[in-house]
């Protein structure tokens, strides 16, 4: 390894989060009604004050996260405490048995409530994450309680309170989405951390999100983890919703995969989730322009969505915490290069040393969209800050081999 290209690598990590944070802290605060406000310009003028609950409750967990990693700042714990409390003054649909909403105004009114669970998956990891740093029992509750009670529902053993209907009407084609078991698992992680005295629930929860994961999407033959399936796992391939690879989902869950092959020592599921990355990364890199393509198509065909050959930035987020994932624990530098390919894209286009975070959204050229922005209802202080310290935390323990 190239000590001193690593160790550059390394400083930039750090430096990106310092930059990262103070962005949030200085621009995304709500003094006036509390929780984050994400509808952020390049500059960080607010251009909504209407709020996404996803990031009420992610970042809600990435302030606590840091406190968890770096020690507890008294700023940290403010920032994350005001989303919580915002959250639960305002968010909670006490009429749909405490289900959250998707959208609330600035002063938390409701806007929209949509039928998916993601809204209760980052309540839930911000209250862990706050009790693990504060011993706060509410918070141990809230979080316990909205974990639950949507298991429950995906599981089928309560009926979802909303009663939305999915996109696509169920008796026609009926579905079921990689994005479920995915997010499951890396929120039933976070809780096994923080709450150890219901660890042997959350070890067999991870277990049935795994297998879930792997019986019904993921298709070796096929090169791929489809994002949406018939309910017995069989492949849609004569419709474009069928065959839809989110190459960025692919890789973001391999890692989950991958510490749940850490925690386990399940090695054959450490091998899987490794394909899964390589497979994911060399069908989706865009060969011209570099970067990740947003959308492919399984069978190479055109893909639906418009957006298809942008480049997000969440996805090369996972990119480099996979790739230093796998590089420390298999020391191949298939993935140590990988991780510098897609930093130095992520330097040039996503970065934005002038006012701090990362550009949302780039064209397939790697410009970024006019105007640009570095916040929006789905993009917030989430992906990039938790890259930067997973990758730190890597980095510091790559480093520590190495010297060894």
């Amino acid at each position: 390894m190239d000590q001193k290209k690593f160790q550059e690598a390394h400083a930039w990590i750090k430096e990106e989060l310092d930059r990262c944070t103070s962005f949030w802290l200085t621009h995304g605060q709500d003094k006036a009604h509390g929780g984050v406000l994400t509808c952020l310009t390049r500059e960080g003028e607010v251009y909504s004050t209407d709020k996404s609950v996803w990031m009420q409750g992610r970042c809600g967990w990435i302030f606590s996260y840091l406190c968890s990693i770096y020690g507890k700042k008294d700023e940290w714990l403010a920032f994350s405490k005001s989303c919580i409390d915002f959250l639960n003054n305002h968010c909670v649909n006490h009429a749909a048995d405490d289900r959250l909403y998707f959208t609330v105004t600035g002063d938390g009114k409701p806007l929209r409530q949509r039928r998916y669970y993601f809204s209760e998956d980052f309540y839930a990891m911000a209250n862990a994450e706050y009790y693990a740093n504060t011993g706060d029992e509410e918070a141990l509750r809230h979080a316990r309680d909205a974990y639950d009670r949507v298991w429950r529902i995906r599981h089928g053993e309560e009926k979802d309170p909303v009663g939305m209907p999915p996109k696509t009407d169920p008796e026609t084609r009926p579905m079921r989405s990689f994005g479920d078991p995915m997010i499951c698992l890396n929120v039933t992680n976070v809780l096994r951390r923080c709450d150890a005295e219901r660890a042997t629930l959350y070890e067999e929860r991870a277990k049935a999100c795994v297998d879930e994961i792997l019986r019904f999407h993921y298709k070796p033959d096929l090169k791929c983890v489809l994002e949406t399936v018939a309910p017995d796992g069989t492949p849609l391939l004569d419709c474009t919703a069928g065959r839809v690879i989110n190459p960025g989902h692919d890789i973001e869950g391999s890692w989950f995969l991958a510490e749940q092959a850490n925690a386990t020592g399940d090695k054959a599921l450490h091998e899987t989730a490794q394909q899964i990355f390589k497979n994911a990364f060399e069908a989706g890199w865009d060969k011209e322009f570099g970067g990740l393509l947003y959308f492919i198509d399984c069978k190479g065909y055109p893909p639906e969505a418009y957006e298809h050959d942008m480049k997000l930035w969440w996805p090369h987020n996972e990119i480099l915490i996979a790739s230093l994932r796998f590089y420390l624990d298999t020391k191949d530098d298939y993935y140590l290069d990988r991780f510098y390919q897609t930093l130095d894209y992520c330097k040039t286009y996503f970065a934005d040393p002038a006012y701090g975070e990362w550009f949302g959204y780039l064209r397939r050229d790697g410009k970024p969209t006019e105007p640009p922005c570095k916040g929006s209802t789905f993009k917030g202080p989430f992906h990039v800050p938790r890259s930067l310290i997973i990758c730190d935390r890597l980095m510091e323990e790559i480093a520590g081999g190495a010297k060894a």
